[in-house]
């Protein structure tokens, strides 16, 4: 049943208002009023599956009774402001795989206006890994023996001649692990063992690798490193300002880094709002984003509250400094962009496996019917590459996107309908 009830605003703080309806008292969104205060009253809309919202501009008590009374009031749910918008055509940029998934797995897609585009950015940490980094990790498991440990969905992806996958079937020695403190446990428990653990992703799994670090050169092991391709999102918003409209901010990264990112691309004038990942979460997220974009001025907006703070995460900030420093880094599609990138500081060598190794550079061939790098950049879409559905399947991927679970490819073609038929 949709029922839109009055309450008044007891409390507001971090983009949250607690609101109290006849006695029953909830904290709900804040995202779509500009301006409120305590004291206001607001129509909360709390239909299921739309995000629970406030969905009208507050008003001063007497103001507010009389056009209940009256039945005047428009509710608006985020899913009217969707549905409804009749703005300029705008393309929407999501830099986050699991957004990419979520939002085609909940059919949100299926309710945008055809001038809203929904592309797929830089946002999944296995796909926007270069061939050359595959590369380097099967020389390290093929030419020097050592174990490696990656996370699940690396190991199918492509190198320039084989997968680790491949690797594995030729002898090498590759450990799936779950995080980056299990390939450190590893290495404690077989101190025969010469392991590397392959380091990639943003600012979500980059402390746990210092970590990972930390505990290893506590403990005395000489026989743990880490490959690196940790990679930090600021710079790839400025590399892709120019590809979308607005930015859907990954709600996980920014837990980590906070808002500052986005809050500074508005200087740059690109629009973004931080979204969760339900389907309330996600729908308020575009609802705010179609609400401001006609007004033609840039805009940020933290829709997930509950999570991402200002500052985010300060422990987990310190201890990437502390182990890591910026660094040039290549992206599948992107290049090289200045600073983008992780590596361990000099103190820690010791577990960095190209100065361990003595790791020749490589810059890797990729498939030339791939166009993974042109997904990536928000250029094409999946259904668009000519290897798309055919010689390129999740059970047969050729290209990055389509084997990991965070790839536009893969999503497009779980969810895409007919698209790859």
């Amino acid at each position: 049943m949709c029922v839109g009830l009055p309450a008044r605003v007891m409390k507001i703080q971090n983009g949250m208002a607690l609101v109290d309806a006849s006695g029953a008292k909830r904290e709900v969104s804040a995202a779509l009023i500009d301006e409120l205060d305590p004291g206001d009253y607001v129509m909360v809309h709390a239909a299921w599956p739309l995000p629970r919202l406030l969905t009208t501009m507050p008003m001063k008590p007497t103001t507010f009774w009389r056009t209940w009374i009256d039945g005047r009031r428009k509710k608006r749910t985020a899913l009217d402001i969707i549905k409804n918008y009749d703005g300029p055509k705008i393309r929407i940029m999501e830099v986050c795989g699991t957004h990419t998934h979520e939002i085609f797995r909940l059919g949100i897609r299926q309710i945008l206006p055809k001038q809203v585009d929904v592309i797929s950015g830089p946002g999944c940490p296995v796909c926007v890994t270069p061939v050359g980094y595959i590369d380097q990790a099967l020389w390290l498991a093929l030419e020097k023996g050592v174990t490696v440990c990656t996370f699940g969905d690396l190991v199918r992806v492509p190198g320039s001649s084989m997968s680790l996958a491949d690797a594995r079937s030729k002898g090498a020695h590759v450990e799936i692990v779950y995080s980056p403190l299990d390939a450190y446990e590893y290495a404690k428990a077989h101190r025969d063992e010469e392991v590397v653990f392959l380091a990639v992703g943003f600012e979500t799994t980059t402390p746990p690798s210092c970590l990972a670090v930390k505990q290893a050169l506590a403990d005395g092991l000489t026989n743990f490193s880490l490959l690196t391709a940790n990679k930090t999102m600021p710079m790839a918003y400025e590399a892709m300002k120019g590809s979308a409209d607005a930015f859907l901010y990954p709600g996980h990264v920014d837990a980590v880094m906070g808002t500052k990112a986005g809050e500074a691309m508005v200087k740059e004038g690109m629009s973004g709002v931080v979204a969760g990942f339900t389907a309330k979460e996600l729908l308020t997220a575009f609802a705010v984003i179609l609400a401001k974009f006609p007004q033609g001025k840039p805009f940020f907006k933290n829709c997930y509250p509950r999570v991402v703070t200002e500052t985010g995460s300060l422990s987990a900030q310190a201890l990437m400094a502390e182990y890591m420093e910026p660094c040039d880094s290549e992206w599948r599609g992107l290049g090289v962009i200045p600073k983008s990138g992780l590596q361990l500081r000099e103190e820690f060598s010791a577990c960095d496996a190209r100065k361990k190794y003595g790791i020749p550079k490589m810059d890797g061939r990729a498939n030339p019917g791939c166009r993974c790098g042109d997904i990536l950049q928000g250029k094409c879409k999946p259904p668009e590459c000519p290897l798309f559905g055919k010689l390129c399947t999740p059970e047969h991927p050729v290209g990055a996107c389509m084997v990991s679970h965070e790839g536009a490819c893969s999503a497009y073609y779980l969810y895409g309908g007919n698209a790859h038929e």
